[in-house]
C-alpha cells in the first residue's frame, strides 16, 4: 500500500489560517483579551517550523555524528531552560543542577537504548530517526519534570508540619518525605499514562497520523507508535525518578533539617 502525499500549496495554507481567524473572532466576541497571544503564537509556530524544515533539509543532506549530537544538546538545553522558566518557585542552584542532570541522564539513556537496541538504526546517528525521536522523548520528559518540580515544592510546603514531625521522631529525610516523593512521581507520569490509555480509541497520535498521511502502511505506523510510546514512558519515568530521588535532598541541610 503506497499513496502519494498531497502537497499543500499557498491556497491550502491560507485556508488553514482561517481557523486562527475564527478563534480571534470568538475571543473578541467574548471580550477575552488574548488576541495578541493568539497572533504571536500562530506566527511564531509557523516561523519556527519553516526554519526547522530548512535546518532538517541541511542536516539530512550532510549527515554527521557531530551535527546530530549538537542538535540533541541544543534541544536538551532549550528543554532545561524551559523548565527553569516555567517553574512557579524560585529554584535553588542545587535544584537546577539536579534538573539538568536528571534530564540529560534520563533522556539520553532512553534515546540511545531505543535507537541502538530497539530499532537498530544504521548508522546510529541517522538524523531522520535520531532527531524526531529525541524530540518526542525530550519534550515529554520536560513536561514530566516540570510537573515533578511543582508537586515536590507544593508537597514540601503543604506537608511541612508532617515532615518536621517525622524528623523530630528520628526519621531520615527520605522517610519523612517519602509520601511527597511518591506523589510527585505519580503526578509527573500520569499525563503519559493517560495518553496511552486513550490512544487508538479517543485519538490517533500525531506521529502515527503523519506516517499514515505520508503513505506508510497503518500496521507499520502502529508498530512505530507503540514502540515510541513505550520509549517515551521509559524516558519520562527515568527522568522523573532521577529528579525526585535527588531533588528532595535539596530541601534539607546537612543536619537533616527542612530548610524550605
Amino acid at each position: 500500500m503506497e499513496n502519494e502525499v498531497i502537497s499543500l500549496g499557498l491556497y491550502q495554507m491560507v485556508a488553514a489560517y482561517l481557523f486562527v481567524l475564527i478563534l480571534l473572532a470568538i475571543v473578541r466576541l467574548k471580550k477575552i483579551p488574548r488576541e495578541k497571544e493568539i497572533i504571536i503564537s500562530a506566527l511564531r509556530m509557523s516561523l519556527q517550523l519553516v526554519i526547522m524544515g530548512y535546518v532538517l533539509i541541511f542536516i539530512f543532506e550532510n549527515e554527521h555524528p557531530v551535527i546530530t549530537l549538537l542538535i540533541i544538546l541544543v534541544m536538551e538545553a532549550f528543554a532545561i531552560n524551559n523548565i527553569y522558566k516555567r517553574s512557579k518557585i524560585k529554584l535553588s542552584y542545587q535544584l537546577k543542577k539536579i534538573i539538568a542532570i536528571s534530564m540529560l541522564v534520563g533522556t539520553l539513556t532512553s534515546i540511545f537504548f531505543f535507537i541502538l537496541i530497539v530499532i537498530n538504526v544504521s548508522p546510529w546517528y541517522d538524523p531522520q530517526y535520531f532527531i524526531p525521536i529525541s524530540g518526542m522523548m525530550i519534550g515529554n520528559s520536560m513536561t514530566g519534570i516540570t510537573l515533578g518540580v511543582e508537586r515536590l515544592a507544593d508537597g514540601m510546603n503543604s506537608e511541612r508540619e508532617s515532615v518536621e514531625t517525622y524528623l523530630m521522631l528520628g526519621a531520615r529525610p527520605d522517610v519523612a518525605a517519602r509520601r511527597i516523593i511518591n506523589n510527585s512521581f505519580e503526578s509527573a507520569i500520569l499525563p503519559t499514562i493517560n495518553n496511552m490509555m486513550g490512544m487508538g480509541i479517543i485519538f490517533l497520535p500525531g506521529m502515527m497520523t503523519g506516517q499514515i498521511l505520508a503513505g506508510v502502511v497503518p500496521t507499520t505506523a502502529i508498530a512505530y507508535q507503540i514502540a515510541i510510546m513505550l520509549a517515551v514512558l521509559g524516558g519520562v519515568s527515568l527522568t522523573v525518578i532521577s529528579f525526585v530521588q535527588l531533588g528532595y535532598k535539596t530541601f534539607f541541610n546537612e543536619r537533616n533539617q527542612l530548610i524550605w
